[in-house]
């Protein structure tokens, strides 16, 4: 084959591949879309608290679903609340999806709380399990370090415009708005039965097979006003599971992760910046250090605590260059401590950072960061082994005298160098090095030496 050719099928064969590939797949979206002959459930999974990475999550189950005309997705909950932002992008979503959507408080033992309450109440189905509860749902505001407390007038505000915000879809979803209205102002919780009885879900089901054979055949009505029959019989269940992205962005903004992504990028930075060219802690630490604001920019973050954080900082150095005795390391470790239990305080992490891994990274850390700002402190007291500062305060023997104003030659290291002096200097004596000048040295004799004879 001549080599143009072979030229154009190598170019080329990559693209057809690729044009291959996206035709195979368009068909096999096509198939799986168009040729359901049974109804599809798909699964949504809202575990944990209420955080922009789940919001996103169900965001794009409840898109997929539309791409694959489901007959329902299934939203099995089991939160303790989490962030108002997320929770309302949730709702959105939730009034706005062409496909019905049940949410179901399961298993026995789970919860829908604070902010899960608002979006079980959101679902064209609210159902829940025997043995779990719901509610509680009034907002939690945390002041920062740097802001003043919450006064009772601004408390009273964002408890109307939640109450608002539950009224505005509640009513429409038929159920008992005023009811709804007492986990807001009075944080009242409910059991499953107390909820169905007080008309704030539609139905209680032992388990998921359970509840879709109840749905079957039920009439319910969606958010824009329009009566829907749901069809599920021989229904296919699908899961929309998490992606590895969002999974990986889901275990950064967990707050014991954060903490250790903080340290280890303060510590890692810190040591490249005292042992330039060592290049890997530089490298892991400033990955770190990034990974660390991106989850502090979705964690509420306590000021106090990371002012607490760098102040430990600040007593572990101070430990290695000044005798405290210890007091400073100590210190030290109590101000990381307090700094790790002010860190993140919300009720999406209402737990912050656990204790046993704060002592377990800050103990470490301090010993760590003492140990090493020792070295550093040490190693500047070091003489300089390379280059022209390793000749300061070396002696050589003078090989050619050494005149007044004149230059004569002396050997150092088995080298021969150009010297001067500020005084004439016999031949055969011993001299040290004062400066470097280029390629010349300044010198100076050596008195208490014998001159040692040159052969």
């Amino acid at each position: 084959m001549p080599k143009k050719k072979l030229l154009s099928v190598f170019y080329f064969l990559p693209l057809f591949i690729f044009l291959l590939a996206q035709f195979g797949f368009a068909a096999q979206t096509a198939t799986s879309t168009t040729d359901h002959a049974q109804p599809l459930v798909l699964e949504l999974k809202l575990d944990g608290e209420v955080e922009p990475i789940l919001a996103t999550y169900i965001d794009e189950g409840l898109a997929d679903a539309a791409t694959r005309h489901a007959s329902l997705v299934l939203i099995t909950m089991d939160t303790p609340g989490g962030l108002s932002d997320s929770m309302t992008d949730i709702i959105h979503h939730i009034l706005e999806s062409p496909v019905p959507v049940a949410v179901y408080v399961a298993p026995a033992g789970a919860r829908g709380a604070s902010a899960g309450f608002l979006i079980l109440l959101s679902a064209d189905v609210a159902a829940m399990a025997s043995g779990t509860r719901t509610g509680a749902a009034t907002p939690i505001f945390l002041p920062s370090f740097f802001t003043m407390p919450i006064d009772e007038v601004l408390r009273k505000k964002i408890n109307n415009d939640a109450t608002a915000f539950l009224r505005s879809f509640s009513e429409k979803r038929n159920r008992n708005p005023k009811l709804a209205e007492t986990a807001i102002t009075e944080a009242r919780a409910f059991t499953e039965k107390e909820a169905l009885d007080g008309h704030l879900i539609d139905l209680i089901s032992d388990d998921t097979d359970d509840l879709l054979h109840k749905l079957d055949g039920r009439d319910i009505s969606r958010f824009n006003g329009k009566t829907e029959k749901l069809s599920l019989a021989n229904y296919t269940r699908q899961e929309f599971q998490l992606s590895a992205r969002q999974r990986f962005l889901a275990r950064i903004v967990e707050p014991d992760v954060f903490f250790v992504l903080l340290l280890v990028g303060v510590l890692g930075l810190y040591t490249e910046f005292t042992h330039p060219g060592v290049v890997a802690p530089g490298v892991i630490g400033g990955i770190c250090a990034v990974l660390a604001l991106y989850a502090m920019h979705l964690l509420p973050i306590n000021f106090a605590g990371v002012l607490l954080i760098l102040l430990a900082l600040t007593l572990f150095i101070l430990e290695a260059k000044y005798t405290s005795h210890g007091v400073l390391l100590i210190g030290g470790i109590v101000s990381m401590l307090l700094g790790a239990m002010f860190l993140v305080r919300s009720p999406l992490t209402p737990g912050g950072v656990s204790t046993g891994l704060a002592l377990a990274v800050t103990l470490p850390f301090a010993f760590f960061t003492v140990f090493l700002m020792r070295l550093v402190l040490k190693s500047r007291r070091w003489k300089s082994v390379t280059g022209k500062e390793e000749l300061l305060g070396e002696e050589g023997v003078v090989t050619t005298a050494v005149p007044t104003g004149g230059e004569g030659m002396i050997r150092v290291h088995g080298e021969l160098w150009s010297a001067a002096a500020a005084q004439p200097i016999a031949q055969g004596s011993l001299v040290k090095v004062l400066r470097v000048d280029g390629l010349k040295l300044f010198v100076e004799p050596v008195q208490s030496k014998t001159p040692v004879s040159q052969t």
